[in-house]
C-alpha cells in the first residue's frame, strides 16, 4: 500500500499546485467577461491558455491581443507571474505579510520549487526572489511605457509596459500587439528590443544566481554553479546570435532589409527569445532553415535552474561537455572551473536529457500522426517550442487538431514542472538496493 507522506512530497505536490493552478485559470477563461466576443472561450481552448499562462510558454490558439477583454488578459497575467516564480514564492509572499513563519514542509517545498541545492537560507532567498522580481520588472515596465508612449495614449502604454515587463521577465511570450505580430512591429527598435533581452536574461539566469551576484561585493566569490551559468548563457548568446547573423543575413524577408543596427539587434534578440522567452522579432516562418534548428536547439537547452524559463538547462549542457570532454582526455573526473563534478549530477544531467529528447521525438511522432500533412520541421519546432516552454511557432498552433492540442498542453506541464520532478511525482519513493551488484562490461562505440 503507497503511504500518504508519499503521496504529499514536494514533488507530488507541486505537480498537484500546477495543476490545480491551470484549473482555475481555465475556469476564469471561459467566462463572458473575459472575452471580446462575450461568450468566453471553449474549454479546450481556455485549458490550451492557461497551461501555456501557468507554465510561461507563450503558445497560444487565439491571439491574445484582440480576444481577450482587459480580465482576460489579467488573468492571463496573473497566471503568467504565479507561474513563473511558483505558486509556493506567492504563499510565502502571504506568510510574510500575515508575520507567520514557514514550516519545515514549506521549506522543503520552496526548495523544490526553486531548484536549490540546499534548505539553509530557502526563505530569505524566497525574500530576495520577490524584491528582485519587482525591481526588474518595474524597471523593465518603466522603460517599455515610456517608448510605447510615443505610439499610443499613456494609459494604454503604461498597461503594455507592464503586460509586457512582466511577461518577458517570466519568459512567457505573450502580447498584445495583435495579429501574432509579438514584437516584430520594433525590430530595430534598441529601447525595445535591448530592454526586453536584458529581462529575458534576468529572468533566464535563475534567482539563486541573481542573489549570488547581489551578495558577490561581501564575500567576492562565485560558486561553481554561477561561473557554469553565467559563461554557458554567454558562450550561448554570442554564438547564436553570430549564426543568426550569418545565416539570415541575405535572406529578404528577414535581415536583408534592415539597417547594420536591426541586424544586429534582430540577431541578438533572437538568440535569447529561444532561451525561453518566445517572444519574437523576426517572422519565424520566414526564417531559413539553418537559424530554424539552431533555435530548436537553443530551445531545447533553454534557461538556468532555479528561473522562470525550461529546458533541460545549460549547467545540463555544461555537464555533458564536461563528461564528454573528460572521455575525450582520458580523464576519471568530470571537472568544470577546477571543480570535480560528483557523479550524481551528470547521471541526473543524463537522465534529464534523456527524458528531454524522449519526450520531444515521441510528441513529434504523434504529432506527425495527429497533424497529417504538417511539415515535419514545423512539427519539432513545435514539440521542442512547448517542452522547453519557449512559445515560439512556425503557425502551427492555431492550427492544431484537438488531440494535437492536448498533446501540446501534456508537454507545456511536463516541460515545466520539469521532466525528473514529473517521473519522481508518479512514481514510487526510491529505496535503496540492500546489496550492489556484480561489475558487469559492455562495449560502447
Amino acid at each position: 500500500m503507497i503511504k500518504a507522506k508519499n503521496l504529499l512530497d514536494p514533488p507530488k505536490i507541486l505537480v498537484l499546485g500546477f495543476g490545480i493552478l491551470i484549473l482555475i485559470g481555465s475556469y476564469l477563461l471561459t467566462l463572458p467577461i473575459s472575452t471580446e466576443s462575450g461568450h468566453g472561450l471553449s474549454f479546450l481552448d481556455a485549458l490550451f491558455t492557461a497551461t501555456s499562462a501557468t507554465c510561461v510558454t507563450g503558445l497560444v490558439v487565439v491571439d491574445t491581443g484582440s480576444t481577450f477583454t482587459t480580465f482576460g488578459e489579467l488573468v492571463i497575467l496573473t497566471l503568467i507571474q504565479i507561474g513563473g516564480l511558483g505558486f509556493m514564492s506567492f504563499a510565502t509572499f502571504f506568510f510574510f505579510l500575515l508575520g507567520k513563519k514557514i514550516s519545515l514542509k514549506g521549506r522543503l517545498l520552496l526548495q523544490e520549487s526553486l531548484n536549490n541545492l540546499s534548505m539553509a537560507g530557502v526563505v530569505r532567498l524566497v525574500r530576495r526572489l520577490l524584491i528582485f522580481t519587482a525591481i526588474i520588472e518595474g524597471m523593465g515596465a518603466l522603460i517599455l511605457s515610456i517608448r510605447f508612449s510615443f505610439d499610443m495614449p499613456i494609459g494604454k502604454a503604461i498597461y503594455y509596459g507592464v503586460f509586457h515587463s512582466i511577461s518577458n521577465f517570466n519568459n512567457a511570450g505573450f502580447d498584445l500587439m495583435g495579429e501574432f505580430r509579438s514584437l516584430t512591429p520594433y525590430v530595430s527598435d534598441p529601447f525595445i528590443t535591448l530592454t526586453v533581452v536584458f529581462l529575458i536574461t534576468f529572468g533566464g539566469i535563475g534567482f539563486i544566481v541573481m542573489n549570488e551576484l547581489y551578495e558577490y561585493r561581501d564575500i567576492q566569490r562565485l560558486s561553481v554553479h554561477t561561473k557554469v551559468v553565467l559563461t554557458t548563457s554567454l558562450i550561448l548568446t554570442i554564438a547564436g546570435a553570430i549564426l543568426i547573423f550569418i545565416f539570415e543575413f541575405g535572406n529578404a524577408k528577414t535581415l536583408q532589409p534592415l539597417s547594420l543596427m536591426g541586424k544586429t539587434l534582430s540577431s541578438l534578440f533572437q538568440s535569447v527569445s529561444p532561451r525561453t522567452a518566445g517572444s519574437n522579432t523576426l517572422d519565424i516562418p520566414d526564417l531559413t532553415q539553418p537559424t530554424l534548428l539552431l533555435i530548436i536547439f537553443l530551445m531545447f537547452v533553454g534557461a538556468s535552474p532555479g528561473s522562470t524559463g525550461g529546458g533541460i538547462k545549460t549547467t545540463t549542457l555544461a555537464t555533458l561537455i564536461g563528461t564528454v570532454w573528460s572521455q575525450i582526455k582520458g580523464k576519471d573526473d568530470v571537472v568544470l572551473f577546477r571543480h570535480r563534478i560528483v557523479s550524481e549530477t551528470i547521471f541526473k544531467a543524463l537522465s534529464v536529457s534523456f527524458i528531454g529528447v524522449f519526450m520531444v521525438s515521441s510528441i513529434s511522432i504523434l504529432l506527425a500522426i495527429t497533424e497529417c500533412g504538417s511539415d515535419f520541421l514545423m512539427i519539432l519546432f513545435e514539440a521542442t517550442s512547448a517542452f522547453a516552454t519557449v512559445g515560439l511557432s512556425m503557425g502551427l498552433t492555431p492550427e492544431l487538431s484537438p488531440l494535437g492540442r492536448m498533446l501540446i498542453i501534456f508537454t507545456m506541464f511536463a516541460g515545466r514542472v520539469g521532466p525528473l520532478t514529473l517521473a519522481f511525482a508518479i512514481a514510487m519513493r526510491r529505496k535503496p538496493d540492500p546489496f550492489r551488484r556484480p561489475k558487469g562490461k559492455i562495449m560502447i562505440g
